[in-house]
């Protein structure tokens, strides 16, 4: 047996044991990972430095090396998000729907787990606590594959996590880490339909691509992320010009950065060049349509190309626009639905924006780096979901969740 069908089995045979846990002992068993973090923090970071190392070697991009990279503070992010994980409601055993009928049967619909998980993921090691986390909170087996440039980062953390698990009464094998990193390995998780119940990717357009298309296994799309900011032409310059910066260089490698900018052609003719100097002051490279590149010569033109660009780094596309129209339409054709941004002064206009455009989540004067779990208030995220079923969004405990309907009656047959 494979080593995927093998840790397939097992985390299915897990998966019915979590159905029966308690809160008390998954909240136990998630302090007891926090805990575990803490004293192998130093071992932690050591195998994160080689996976550095490898990158570096391997001329990987400084956009992914930050991706990868893990250090005091973001180890502590990952404690805390579990601390305050343990302190949500757990959703499982909720009552969505009761119903009487007039025979006397009463019929419930009550939250479940999905049941096995499966999680593809590139670079970031974070996501082996977020995924193992938040899916064993909502009483779910997880399989985690995640890639060779994370290996030895992901291994650790397993590591710490099987440590925990064994002192909990939570199955150890809740959470498995493919070790083989091959795309024969991905493929065949693609596939694993006998004890996978979905497959969640997480990772840049060409990864959650291949998957959709691959897979046979249910699978919930977390996507790029173009994402956008539109400065309408009633924005106020110091708001415009913060949120941009912000949105853009926060953290540039994270999917809900921003990629690009559209500006109304009144607002750029009064304020945008002040923008461009602020974008170029802090190091950010600029490409443009034929009006950026009018007022702003460093900028480079724009080819078709340039719109769909999710650049996880320091370059931006800027496009001037006629109307709210004309931004939405932009955005409708080029963005990837995660997450978009008005900035502006009319109320018109801004729910013109908000229901016009087709994303996970839309703004009005605020910058889009808030679309992350952690900020919602759901603790750990697996990720953000940018299709219609069966989540949308930063996904928490309830996306982690199915149903089932229970029935109590007393002898009723159908006629």
């Amino acid at each position: 047996m494979t080593e995927v069908k093998e840790k397939g089995k097992a985390a299915k045979e897990a998966s019915f044991v979590l159905m029966r846990v308690t809160t008390q002992e998954k909240n136990e068993a998630l302090r007891l990972i926090a805990e575990q973090l803490v004293l192998d923090q130093e071992k932690i970071l050591a195998e994160n430095q080689r996976d550095l190392e490898a990158g570096k070697k391997k001329g990987i991009s400084p956009a992914i090396l930050d991706r990868i990279m893990l250090n005091t503070q973001r180890v502590k992010g990952m404690i805390d998000s579990i601390y305050q994980l343990v302190e949500l409601n757990d959703p499982i055993g909720e009552v969505l729907e009761s119903i009487e009928k007039e025979n006397g049967l009463h019929i419930q619909k009550q939250r479940v787990p999905i049941g096995v998980i499966g999680m593809i993921y590139e670079a970031r090691p974070n996501v082996t606590i977020d995924a193992a986390t938040l899916t064993l909170k909502a009483g779910n087996a997880v399989i985690l594959r995640g890639s060779s440039s994370a290996k030895f980062s992901n291994m650790a953390l397993v590591q710490s996590i099987h440590k925990a698990l064994s002192k909990s009464k939570l199955p150890v094998k809740t959470v498995q880490l493919i070790e083989d990193t091959s795309r024969d390995s991905a493929k065949e998780l693609f596939r694993l339909n006998e004890y996978l119940d979905v497959l969640i990717p997480r990772g840049g357009k060409n990864l959650i691509d291949t998957v959709v298309k691959e897979a046979t296994v249910p699978v919930i799309e977390t996507g790029a992320g173009n994402c956008h900011v539109f400065i309408d032409e009633s924005a106020k310059e110091e708001m415009a010009i913060d949120i941009v910066l912000n949105a853009k260089l926060q953290r540039p490698s994270v999917c809900n950065a921003i990629e690009s900018v559209l500006i109304h052609e009144g607002w750029f003719m009064e304020h945008g060049k002040k923008l461009l100097q602020a974008l170029h002051d802090n190091g950010v490279q600029t490409v443009g349509d034929e009006n950026v590149c009018e007022v702003y010569p460093d900028a480079e033109r724009a080819t078709e190309e340039a719109w769909s660009t999710e650049y996880l780094g320091l370059s931006i596309s800027i496009k001037v626009v006629s109307s709210c129209s004309d931004a939405i339409q932009h955005i409708n054709k080029y963005g990837t639905k995660h997450s978009e941004a008005i900035i502006t002064e009319s109320d018109e206009h801004a729910t013109q924006f908000m229901l016009g455009v087709d994303a996970a989540a839309v703004y009005h004067n605020a910058s889009t780096r808030f679309t992350d779990g952690f900020e919602f208030g759901y603790g750990a995220e697996i990720g953000i979901s940018t299709q219609k079923l069966h989540a949308r969004g930063p996904m928490g405990l309830q996306a982690m969740t199915s149903s089932k309907f229970v029935i109590h009656g007393n002898g009723q047959i159908r006629n």
